[in-house]
């Protein structure tokens, strides 16, 4: 592996996106891949968040996780991006970071980025693909690299078989359906070995 940098950028409210991102990064360590995790900035009302417990206990649990900084973009490779659909699109405290990426953007840092990127809904026809693929609309402004998974693996339709990105959909008790595990691993190890080829062509350019 060429060094690898990745980074896990995700948005979750009770905790849905955070196991796919924590699975995302057992696949990009596994490729071996520098895998970090980040939070992006949580926009909505304490009260909104006090008022329901899964999201409140899901807060305290991930207090200790570092917001995202377009800082960490330019120093990342490659980025796994990993939000809930809202209405068949980004959550808007992703959407909100990604907002701040122009500068970045401006100076070219974002240009050959390896990204690739998952999502949850509470149902299986949620709107998971016009959100991962909107998310992939930024993703072309920046100059970025999309790596879908694409049907790359048989264990991706343990998943649903999107073949945009991981996506799963959530029953009222919070449970992932299906086995998503399997999924998200292999499309970060795919994220991470794709990743690998253009560092080292670039570096051998």
């Amino acid at each position: 592996m060429a060094n690898v940098n990745m980074a896990i950028v995700f948005y979750s409210s009770t905790g849905t996106n955070y196991q796919l991102a924590q699975w995302a990064a057992e696949g990009g360590r596994e490729a071996g891949a520098q895998v970090k995790i980040y939070k992006v900035q949580e926009l909505a009302p304490q009260s909104a968040i006090d008022a329901n417990p899964a999201w409140k206990a899901h807060v305290e649990a991930t207090r200790d996780i570092p917001v995202v900084t377009p800082d960490d973009i330019v120093q990342a490779d490659a980025i796994i991006f990993s939000t809930p659909t809202r209405f068949g699109n980004v959550a808007s405290q992703m959407k909100q970071f990604l907002d701040t990426t122009g500068g970045i953007w401006f100076q070219g840092k974002t240009a050959n980025k390896v990204v690739s990127a998952m999502t949850s809904a509470q149902n299986a026809h949620g709107g998971q693909e016009a959100t991962i693929l909107s998310l992939y609309t930024t993703m072309y402004h920046w100059g970025a690299i999309v790596v879908a998974p694409g049907y790359t693996d048989p264990v991706l339709y343990a998943a649903g078989g999107n073949p945009y990105g991981t996506s799963v959909s959530v029953d009222q008790d919070g449970k992932i359906a299906g086995d998503a595990q399997g999924a998200v691993v292999h499309q970060a190890k795919r994220v991470a070995m794709v990743a690998e080829w253009i560092k080292r062509g670039i570096s051998n350019g």
